[in-house]
């Protein structure tokens, strides 16, 4: 109605067009796509490869631990003693507790598999959103057979 009034106005405002009044007057409203940027978050997912631990006993063995204590055996034997007597000595001993322990089965905590689980995230993502906003408006109408067309804002 604002701009029906707007139209008369200016036909009675103008002695050239104060003559005819205005005919078929139509109003337009006329937008324009635009694009903005909207925060979204994503619930994202993906299969990851989990290990699957568990108690593994192993053999023991015996001439690696008499090895071991036989060289370290020595070795104290040598240092306490002063001698090669008490060094022999000393490996000797080693090498039978060394055995001993070496002998006895081991068990120890190791990967013995993988199982496939899903893990999943929160991600935030900028989307792009086109929207149609309002641009501007025109009057359209003619007066004597000629057509005018006048733009303006709301």
């Amino acid at each position: 109605m604002k701009h029906i009034l707007f139209v008369a106005a200016l036909a009675t405002a103008s002695p050239v067009l104060a003559a005819d009044r205005p005919k078929d007057v139509v109003v337009y409203d006329h937008t324009k796509t635009v694009a903005r940027t909207v925060p979204v978050t994503e619930l994202r997912c993906r299969a990851v490869e989990k290990p699957i631990y568990g108690e593994v006993t192993r053999q023991g063995n015996a001439a690696e631990g008499a090895l071991a204590g036989m060289i370290i055996g020595g070795l104290l034997g040598k240092g306490l003693t002063g001698d090669d007597n008490g060094a022999a000595a000393g490996a000797v001993m080693g090498g039978i507790v060394g055995a001993d322990k070496g002998s006895k089965p081991k068990t120890e905590r190791r990967i013995i598999g993988y199982e496939t689980v899903e893990e999943c995230n929160n991600v935030t993502v900028n989307r792009k959103e086109y929207v149609d906003v309002y641009s501007h408006s025109t009057v359209r109408f003619y007066i004597d057979g000629k057509r005018y067309v006048l733009e303006f804002q709301k």
